[in-house]
């Protein structure tokens, strides 16, 4: 498959650690710069597609491989038991502050209004950094199942979460703690499970994905204080 975009790599000018990112060059006049997170299956075709899909809509879209620190070029596959659980290993091994520190580097690496998105793990990851880092004009995380851990962070940004009703992984009475942790955030809810947004999960739901993808766009335009419609 031909794509879009290319590997590169970025520094992160704290430590001087070095990782691989996936770039997408816009593909249309450029609205602003998308940090796009990574689920916990590493940058990989999903990812990627959903970089592209960000591009069409004129962002330039960079995808950090932010496992690179566990396990440099980590890849797996959400559809065998034996990738998802080392999959999810690897998610444990998350260091929080070293993470913000290379999301903080991939902000600083595309020209502002920068945003950020994530997904399942990246979905914690995109939250986080809307309180811990610099230089980002709005946050929309997905599926964040981690998001109930961190109350105590105060989102500098604006910022929306998205959910699935029938997420098995993420009870609803979780995302009701953030909905009390944060009654002025809007939290939209899906007829959906985990992962809808991603064409490679097997709870892939076309028209969430669309109505969710929308709000996000939304987010971003009204942030970036551009006028105009936004397309699906």
């Amino acid at each position: 498959m031909t794509r879009p975009g290319a590997m590169i790599r970025l520094r992160n000018g704290a430590d001087g650690f070095e990782f691989d990112a996936y770039h997408v060059p816009p593909g249309d006049a450029r609205r602003g710069g998308l940090v796009l997170v990574q689920e916990i299956f590493g940058v990989n075709d999903g990812i990627k597609d959903l970089a592209d899909g960000f591009a069409d809509q004129g962002y330039e879209v960079i995808a950090p491989a932010l496992f690179d620190r566990i396990e440099p070029g980590f890849l797996a596959s959400p559809a065998t038991p034996e990738d998802l659980a080392r999959a999810r290993e690897t998610a444990g091994k998350t260091d929080w502050a070293k993470t913000m520190r290379d999301v903080q580097a991939t902000i600083d690496a595309l020209a502002p209004p920068v945003f950020i998105t994530g997904f399942c793990w990246g979905g914690s990851v995109a939250f986080l950094a809307a309180g811990r880092c610099t230089g980002l004009a709005a946050s929309a995380g997905f599926y964040g199942r981690q998001i109930v851990n961190f109350l105590g962070e105060t989102p500098k940004c604006p910022t929306i979460l998205h959910y699935g009703r029938t997420d098995h992984s993420i009870p609803l009475t979780d995302v009701d703690k953030v909905a009390e942790a944060y009654p002025d955030l809007p939290i939209w809810l899906y007829d959906a499970g985990h992962g809808f947004m991603s064409k490679e999960r097997k709870d892939y739901a076309p028209d969430a994905a669309h109505l969710a993808r929308l709000r996000t766009l939304q987010l971003f335009h009204k942030a970036a204080g551009q006028k105009g419609e936004m397309g699906g």
